[in-house]
């Protein structure tokens, strides 16, 4: 009996994972698999329809509400042969995750900072929200954006 409690000690060292880290897990292979079908494959009709509700909440005011209508306003600027998209860094926590990336939709724009914030439930993409900062001519200090 103390060679099983011993072992279920050792557990957490194993690598067991709690509800909410499993969650986690979880959320970061769909939102990493979303990212790669979505920036990098620019392919928006597959990665809406594989990865997100079809009621999916947006909050960006310039797209209405509903997966149809996000492919809609998307598809036209993600299929542009001069459409560029980096991912810089994915952060997922729970329920939330966050996509940072370098975005240029038109080849004659300097692009912008993007920051797409996805809510996820039960496995799908359900609610949206971004933040843009374009890419500034000069900068008061030396940093780079990402």
């Amino acid at each position: 009996m103390k060679a099983v409690f011993a072992a279920l000690a050792l557990l957490p060292a194993l690598g067991a994972c709690s509800g909410a880290e499993k969650t986690t897990e979880q959320n970061r292979k769909i939102v990493q698999a979303f990212a790669r079908v979505f920036y990098e494959e620019k392919d928006v009709r597959r990665a809406f329809e594989t990865y997100v509700e079809p009621d999916y909440i947006q909050h960006n005011p310039g797209i209405a509400d509903g997966r149809d209508a996000a492919i809609a306003a998307l598809e036209p600027m993600f299929s542009s042969p001069g459409a560029k998209f980096e991912i810089k860094r994915i952060l997922v926590d729970g329920d939330m995750a966050v996509i940072h990336l370098f975005g240029r939709g038109d080849p004659a724009t300097k692009g912008a900072a993007v920051a797409d914030f996805y809510r996820l439930k039960n496995g799908k993409i359900v609610e949206h929200w971004d933040i843009l900062q374009p890419m500034p001519d000069t900068s008061a200090n030396p940093h780079p954006m990402f």
